[in-house]
């Protein structure tokens, strides 16, 4: 059949949702799908523009990476169970960051013996008929669903991006077999309005003026977030309403710009460090706002006595089986209201200003402390390129504007603290724990954001987890380049330190081999020139750090080819 069929109210939903790219791996659940993109295409039929992925996990880390900078759910499209694996960590990463993404999985057909059109065909469609497809994914998206008639085909699209959208955040999946894609579906009218997003929820009144009166009146506040920079907006309601009050910020495993770095106020971040932060440390109400893991107990907390509040879209993390922070009231709220509502509640106080100078003080010789501390790091070591200095000469060469995707793992917090971003919406990370991200992620930063600078900084093990063939591939074929720098410390750290956190005097401390040590390495940059003809280079000595990063951007913004560092670190 080759009219409007299910394959084609599909994709018409999918423009209708606002989806500008179907992010694909085409299989044999898929030929009225091929053939109604092809047939779109015949007869000016406006459809999402189709990006070819040869490896599905770099296929759904881009449509995160497009959604984390625009803020819009793009698709991917998978093939029957095999694809649904191959989606790999990437599921785990959108769902832990709550990014709202459409992916759709072909079944194997349901019939065998001709009885309807698009019946099996090949061998293949045996050996990918699995007893429950969806349950490859049900813990990790918000909605499964099978696509049973090509009638309410629309519908449930809609619905399953409606879904998506409405907080807390997420990826949905969906399933049809190959009869349902092949049949006719009948003309459906419908309007995008009537399937919008749940609205926002706000804090109720009683909370506003109690949290409010409880920030006015605190000795030391501090706020703690993690996501909150998902919303631009949020992000200037909290700058606001800490300046007014003199409250200390601190991030904990940051996924955004969640505050401007360059404000006094700013405290720094904090990740899997074994020390105890002082702000927090000293603070007597803490407000903890869009956060997953605000601290990790066992080394770094609140005091006993400290008060803590609790807003978030998403409060009880029900997803996260052991999970709870001792909040003396939390609320689920969005953020950017929430704060709105703080705000003009604070608006109508009167305040101590002289208590609010007070607390301005403290912090900003705090901040000033902790600038001074980072400055002497980042001196140059003549010997050796360290994560600090490579960071910020980096920060030097890039501007205000540039997007930066981080998964530099042991070297997560080196980057958010000497890049020191201060603008909303210029720095990512994957929000959850699967590495491979940044690659992906960079071209659909890029697709999303054509006309700005996107920088990848990784670590070398992470590179490796990104499909580097594919990404690079993908980034010559869509005009897509970016700057992709390889921490490269020969080898997985993160084990290392985990190993030793637990085990410090342990027969690990003490092997010269435990399993993590890629030497000798890849070479990491010339397989970015062979997959896509990227610009590449090896990056040895501290002298050669600034030239080479300078020669990288220049690839991206005048040549308009991606480039890859391969940036050599202290080993393990």
């Amino acid at each position: 059949m080759t009219g409007h069929t299910a394959s084609s109210a599909l994709l018409e939903s999918m423009q209708e949702a606002g989806v500008s790219y179907i992010f694909a791996n085409f299989g044999s659940d898929h030929p009225a799908l091929v053939e109604a993109i092809a047939a779109a295409a015949a007869t000016g039929m406006k459809v999402p523009e189709v990006v070819t992925c040869p490896y599905e996990m770099v296929a759904l880390s881009a449509a995160q990476g497009y959604a984390q900078v625009s803020g819009e759910a793009q698709a991917v499209i998978v093939h029957v169970d095999c694809g649904t694996q191959s989606l790999a960590g990437a599921i785990h990463n959108v769902a832990r960051a709550r990014v709202p993404v459409l992916i759709f999985a072909g079944l194997s057909p349901a019939t065998q013996e001709g009885e309807a059109f698009g019946s099996r065909n090949e061998f293949i469609h045996w050996l990918q008929d699995v007893p429950d497809q969806r349950g490859i994914v049900r813990q990790y998206v918000k909605y499964d669903h099978e696509i049973r008639a090509a009638a309410n085909t629309r519908q449930i699209v809609h619905r399953s991006f409606q879904i998506a959208g409405s907080d807390p955040r997420g990826p949905v999946y969906l399933v049809a077999a190959r009869e349902v894609l092949c049949a006719e579906a009948p003309p459906v009218v419908i309007d995008p309005a009537e399937w919008r997003p749940v609205a926002a929820s706000p804090l109720p009144d009683a909370a506003v003026t109690m949290l409010a009166d409880r920030l006015a009146s605190a000795h030391r506040p501090v706020i703690v977030t993690s996501y909150l920079g998902r919303n631009t907006e949020a992000v200037g309601e909290l700058t606001r309403l800490c300046q007014r009050l003199g409250i200390g910020v601190l991030e904990s495993a940051p996924g955004y710009v969640n505050y401007p770095h360059h404000d006094a106020l700013y405290q720094g971040n904090y990740w899997n460090q074994p020390v105890q932060n002082p702000a927090l440390a000293e603070a007597d109400v803490v407000l903890v706002i869009d956060s997953d893991i605000p601290w990790v107990p066992a080394m770094n907390r609140p005091a006993e006595t400290a008060a803590v509040f609790h807003i978030d879209v998403d409060p009880l993390k029900p997803t996260m089986p052991l999970w709870y922070i001792k909040a003396r009231a939390s609320f689920a709220a969005d953020s950017l209201t929430a704060l709105r509502q703080l705000n003009a509640r604070v608006d109508g106080l009167s305040i101590d200003e002289e208590a609010v100078r007070r607390r301005r003080d403290h912090y900003r010789r705090r901040h000033a402390e902790r600038a001074t501390r980072l400055a002497l790091a980042e001196k140059p070591d003549s010997a050796v390129i360290t994560p600090e200095y490579l960071t910020a000469c980096v920060r030097a060469q890039i501007d205000d504007d540039t997007i930066v995707l981080n998964e530099g793992i042991t070297n997560y917090h080196t980057i958010f603290d000497h890049l020191g971003r201060s603008e909303p919406g210029t720095m990512f990370t994957s929000g959850g724990s699967s590495l491979g991200w940044n690659g992906g992620a960079a071209i659909g930063a890029r697709l999303a954001a054509p006309d700005r600078t996107v920088v990848s900084m990784t670590g070398d093990g992470s590179y490796m987890f990104s499909v580097p063939s594919t990404v690079h591939w993908m980034a010559r074929r869509y005009k897509t380049p970016f700057l992709q720098i390889v921490f490269n410390n020969r080898g997985w750290k993160a084990p290392k330190f985990s190993t030793l956190a637990v085990h410090p005097d342990g027969h690990a401390s003490r092997a010269d081999d435990i399993g993590v040590s890629f030497d000798p390495p890849a070479d990491y940059s010339a397989i970015a020139a062979a997959a896509g003809g990227a610009f590449a280079r090896k990056v040895e000595r501290p002298g050669e750090v600034e030239d080479a990063i300078a020669a990288g951007l220049r690839a991206v913004r005048e040549e308009g080819r991606a480039a890859v560092l391969d940036v050599w670190l202290p080993t393990l």
